[in-house]
């Protein structure tokens, strides 16, 4: 279920839009990422190809399973890299614009590796 970076972005985004509007539409997704409201159409056109999202003829767009799955694993990436860089003492807009990078790159056994290994751990002195 591999989708390149751009269409991660983009699913990440709906998540987020999501879970604090009624609804999603192509200009909201344009406003929030700051792109052209073409470009976000040609995007979504292609991952309702894909299948990842529908669109209602209100235009309102809603994930998919695949897309809510995608998009949770990214979320998830995100919100725990950015926290993890800032617990080590990097300043909080790097550490969101590197979770941003690295969110996309790691592997699922890496950033499994990293999410076990920064757990506190459990009874240490």
């Amino acid at each position: 279920m591999h989708v390149n970076e751009s269409a991660e972005n983009y699913l990440e985004t709906i998540l987020m839009l999501s879970q604090k509007l009624p609804v999603v539409r192509s200009v909201d997704i344009a406003n929030e990422l700051g792109y052209k409201k073409s470009s976000v159409s040609i995007a979504m056109k292609n991952l309702r190809e894909k299948g990842h999202i529908l669109v209602s003829d209100a235009g309102f767009i809603t994930l998919t399973q695949s897309g809510q799955d995608i998009a949770e694993m990214i979320y998830e990436r995100h919100k725990f890299l950015s926290s993890w860089l800032v617990s080590l003492g990097v300043d909080e807009s790097i550490a969101v614009a590197d979770a941003c990078k690295i969110e996309h790159i790691i592997s699922k056994e890496s950033f499994e590796a990293i999410k076990t290994f920064a757990k506190p751990k459990e009874n240490m002195p």
